[in-house]
């Protein structure tokens, strides 16, 4: 749960700019949280080398690929729906391979490839690479799997082929898998563990970006604030690494400080964190530069302690309140976001009033929130029974969520009357006259178009709100241009 789902981007096709040389056609989709959207991008820029266009038609495709998750059942259920659509097509189209990537890949590859027979190939997250020759081996006739997880790979040399949607913000991933062993999650048995990215590489990628009209960069890991590179190499193995690798290591206030400072005027976003890697060092990296946004999102699941050591989370609530003050103190005007779980294993009505109690105290922004449901392979879907009734779960969710709203409008009102400034991303949904953009505390933002353009910075009075978004008139251009 520590990753961030976004409902509304669930099973978007990647489509991107075309190479005339290339013959084959490539359709994949992603699903679940942002690290999967990223992931696609490295994977359809490998493909793409390979002889592979990109096509939003599933039916011309020759290969299919579907970016999967594992986090939720709900998502896996979804994925199960799409790969029964694709087979379909595939009974009138032969030729057409289908292949499951992601976190899926790594769980259920024996059933899909052996016992259910329904995907050609399974290709797990640090695998991405090896397509080529895995596409040899389908090819020839034959099931290909490669589902090892490395302690190395990081994709740090491949140039992610971007998203044709806006130009404008772009993923920039800076770890990959965790160590972290919450009992509800799968993600280091999927992911596998912490190792982060050498930060030149992920200098070069924003450059790149830079150079291409890009104006928004979201360093991205299941667990960014524990960035650490020290030459390479798993995150617990750096007890062993020697004095002069030790001395020279880079950490995320450092990475952070060196992306601020080499691109004043791009704007620099992270996620995801976690309550005990959130160090006050950090917290005054993102105070210092104002191109840094004013943004946390600090998962929490619980308000309560016994839920929290049940669920192996290595923060309690009083500690977490307490960061919570530090923020509140050093970064005034930042934003905060939650990840909320309700009707964990053995959860009582105790328990669930400490998390709305938590909740008041705080009085987040926005949040995912989301009941329990178990995992299999997961320590609490081997060790503790689902225990908390299904009914149960559902209230306790509805008030997490009704005092979520609460605090969201709360907390949306303060802006009425401020002048905020605002990234143009696209254009409003509701009208085109209207453009759409987020704030620094990544509240979207929305305002009449006049002659500003996709890509501005743009200063705005909020004279209005929802729960959810900012309504406000434009007064010019920001200095961030």
């Amino acid at each position: 749960m520590e990753k961030i789902i976004e409902e509304s981007k669930q099973g978007e096709s990647l489509v991107l700019e075309n190479k005339p040389e290339n013959t084959k056609k490539l359709f994949i989709e992603s699903y679940g949280c942002a690290m999967n959207f990223s992931d696609s991008e490295v994977v359809a820029s490998i493909l793409s080398d390979g002889g592979y266009n990109t096509t939003s038609v599933l039916e011309e495709a020759d290969l299919v690929l579907v970016n999967t998750c594992s986090i939720r059942d709900k998502a896996e259920q979804t994925i199960r729906k799409r790969l029964e659509k694709y087979n379909a097509v595939k009974r009138t189209n032969p030729k057409m391979k289908v292949g499951v990537l992601g976190c899926m890949a790594e769980r259920l590859k024996s059933q899909f490839l052996e016992e259910e027979k329904i995907v050609d190939l399974v290709v797990g997250p640090d695998a991405y690479k090896d397509l080529p020759n895995l596409l040899a081996e389908v090819e020839e006739g034959r099931d290909a799997i490669n589902v090892i997880l490395s302690k190395e790979e990081t994709y740090g040399d491949i140039s992610p082929v971007r998203l044709m949607s806006n130009g404008i913000t772009a993923l920039v991933s800076i770890t990959r898998g965790c160590d972290n062993m919450c009992t509800f999650c799968v993600v280091p048995f999927t992911r596998g563990r912490e190792r982060s990215r050498e930060p030149q590489s992920i200098m070069n990628e924003i450059q790149d970006l830079w150079n291409n009209g890009y104006k928004e960069v979201t360093l991205l890991g299941q667990n960014v604030d524990s960035y650490l590179w020290y030459g390479g190499g798993l995150k617990k193995d750096f007890v062993n690494a020697s004095e002069m690798q030790k001395a020279t290591a880079v950490d995320f206030d450092q990475l952070l400080e060196m992306v601020a400072v080499g691109f004043p005027k791009m704007r620099i976003r992270f996620s995801t964190s976690n309550p005990q890697d959130m160090h006050e060092s950090i917290l005054h990296v993102i105070a210092k530069y104002p191109n840094i946004c004013k943004h946390i999102h600090l998962p929490v699941q619980s308000g309560s302690n016994r839920i929290l050591k049940e669920m192996n989370r290595l923060h309690s609530r009083e500690e977490y309140m307490a960061l919570i003050d530090k923020i509140r103190a050093i970064v005034p005007d930042a934003s905060i976001s939650q990840d909320m779980i309700a009707g964990f294993p053995t959860e009582t009505e105790e328990d669930h009033q400490d998390t709305l109690s938590l909740m008041e105290y705080v009085k987040y922004n926005f949040g995912y929130m989301y009941s329990y449901s178990e995992r299999p392979g997961t320590l609490a879907g081997r060790k503790m029974k689902d225990d908390v009734e299904e009914e149960t779960k559902a209230r306790r969710l509805q008030e997490i969520v009704d005092l979520q709203q609460k605090h969201a409008w709360f907390r949306s009102e303060e802006f009425v009357g401020k002048t905020v400034e605002v990234l143009v991303e696209k254009v409003s949904k509701k009208s085109k006259d209207e453009f759409s953009g987020r704030n620094s505390q990544s509240i979207t933002v929305v305002f009449p178009k006049e002659n500003y353009k996709i890509g501005d910075f743009v200063n705005v009075k909020i004279t209005s709100c929802t729960s959810g978004t900012l309504k406000g008139e434009a007064v010019g251009l920001s200095s961030m241009n």
